[in-house]
């Protein structure tokens, strides 16, 4: 009989085993710290050119002053320009995801919010002050609560994507899609952008796919992933995202809160092009995540890890999906679980970016966080 390795051997096999990434620099990008910056998307053009959008311009997790803002780098992350806006609704302008198509058309994603409504009632009412309202703000979010009125505001809820084909410099109107989440869609092979998401304002609320064969001009419905027995999609499955893998599979991961495998990520494959889903299965803790291919055929997810250690993790994929590592810590010194949202791309020398917002000790508000890593050998 072989002798058993002592404890802290036996720790050290299992973490050195596991540890397949490492991180070369952490540092954050975000320039207003007036602002809280929230839920924001990183993509990589095809001439290099990195673009980062995200909803900025607020007073918190839950406000009516939300706005789609963007800044790019050119030297692959180590500078980023003064952030501009791209879109400013009346209303609250949440998670915004970006991507390049083939044609160079750049697209943004968001979707509009009242969620701060119910906060901004029991205040104005004196029933209960809001951690969201700061001190001295009421008079604000009352000012940009009546920018329009109850049936407008009912009007302005959306979800949309806005295009450029230009470069950037200028945007189209808002496009209506069918279903929202925070990454946005992504482009398959046959040229086909593939959208996986909730439908925010319908009464079903359905988890599903809609796609755009004209270049993110027109959307539309393609089909329903199914619930998972004993889950209730419409009210605790949210925020996919899907990749293409190198075999032609399609992946969609979903957040899921129902009772089983709370606070972790789902996931539905599809093997012809996105018209039939399998039942989904759980992956991991942690949520919600974004999906990347790399140029090799793995797969990469990332996602927020709302637990200790506060942060965010990834996996690797070498079997296009069919199974996923270990978790790489890409970060794990927060403060708590008002954090993540990571979206991540692949760098000319292989070496990985990944941009996330995150509330920490200083500044007060949330910022943009970037780091940059890579995989061991």
């Amino acid at each position: 009989m072989k002798p058993l390795l002592p404890l802290f051997l036996l720790t050290l096999c299992t973490s050195l085993s596991a540890e397949t990434g490492t991180v070369i620099e952490t540092k954050v990008i975000s320039q207003q710290p007036e602002y809280y910056h929230g839920w924001p998307t990183v993509a990589r053009r095809a001439n290099g050119e990195l673009w980062v959008t995200w909803s900025g311009g607020r007073d918190a997790h839950v406000c009516p002053f939300g706005q789609v803002h963007a800044m790019t780098s050119r030297d692959d992350g180590k500078t980023w320009t003064w952030p501009r806006v791209l879109l400013d609704s009346a209303t609250d302008d949440r998670d915004s995801g970006v991507l390049e198509t083939s044609k160079g058309t750049l697209i943004v994603s968001t979707f509009t919010s009242l969620a701060y409504e119910p906060f901004l009632k029991e205040q104005t009412e004196g029933k209960k002050k809001s951690h969201f309202i700061a001190e001295g703000k009421l008079a604000a979010w009352q000012a940009a609560h009546a920018r329009l009125n109850d049936e407008e505001r009912k009007a302005e809820l959306g979800q949309w994507v806005i295009r450029s084909t230009d470069g950037g410099k200028s945007w189209s109107p808002q496009i209506p899609t069918i279903v929202n989440s925070p990454h946005g869609p992504i482009q398959l092979k046959d040229g086909r952008l593939l959208y996986a998401g909730k439908q925010l304002w319908t009464k079903e609320r359905k988890i599903g796919v809609c796609e755009s064969k004209d270049d993110g001009l027109t959307w539309q419905w393609l089909a329903e992933i199914p619930a998972r027995k004993g889950d209730d999609a419409g009210e605790s499955y949210h925020e996919l995202h899907a990749v293409e893998a190198a075999d032609g599979t399609l992946i969609a991961q979903i957040r899921n809160h129902n009772t089983a495998d709370k606070g972790g990520t789902l996931q539905s494959e599809s093997k012809d092009g996105g018209k039939t889903w399998s039942e989904p299965h759980a992956i991991t803790f942690g949520l919600p995540s974004h999906l990347l291919k790399l140029r090799d055929g793995r797969l990469v997810m990332t996602y927020g890890h709302r637990r200790a250690p506060f942060g965010n993790q990834a996996r690797i994929s070498t079997d296009n999906g069919k199974t996923w590592g270990e978790p790489i810590i890409i970060s794990g010194d927060g403060k708590g679980g008002d954090l993540g949202y990571p979206s991540t791309v692949e760098m000319t020398d292989g070496t990985l970016l990944t941009v996330w917002y995150e509330s920490m000790k200083e500044p007060k508000l949330a910022v943009l966080r970037q780091a940059t890593w890579k995989l061991n050998p």
